[in-house]
């Protein structure tokens, strides 16, 4: 399978093959998947709750399984489509000479 990736400001999405054991389902807000929260603005990155299930690791990794077309939005970019499938979801970092940190979008 060759590997899809996706990005939307500060996040970054992998298309999986399988999603790893011992993974935790997550609850969504408000008939939403927040998968990224932006520090200044308020804004999120999210995705609709009826198309995917949110999964967590103890580390904090997050995961979604599409079951059918989903879009992932946010109010400062163009959506993206996502479809049926295996994804992992990570927050882009950026090393700076006081620390690793998360991408501000």
């Amino acid at each position: 399978m060759k590997t899809k990736l996706y990005r939307q400001g500060d996040v970054l999405i992998e298309q999986v093959a399988k999603l790893p054991k011992n993974l935790k389902r997550q609850a969504g807000e408000n008939g939403r998947i927040i998968l990224a929260r932006g520090e200044a603005t308020g804004h999120h990155h999210s995705v609709n709750i009826d198309a995917a299930d949110w999964w967590k690791s103890d580390s904090g990794e997050q995961f979604l399984t599409v079951e059918k077309q989903a879009e992932v939005t946010h109010q400062e970019h163009d959506a993206l489509v996502l479809l049926p499938g295996n994804y992992r979801v990570r927050r882009q970092r950026e090393y700076t000479p006081e620390a690793i940190r998360n991408v501000a979008d």
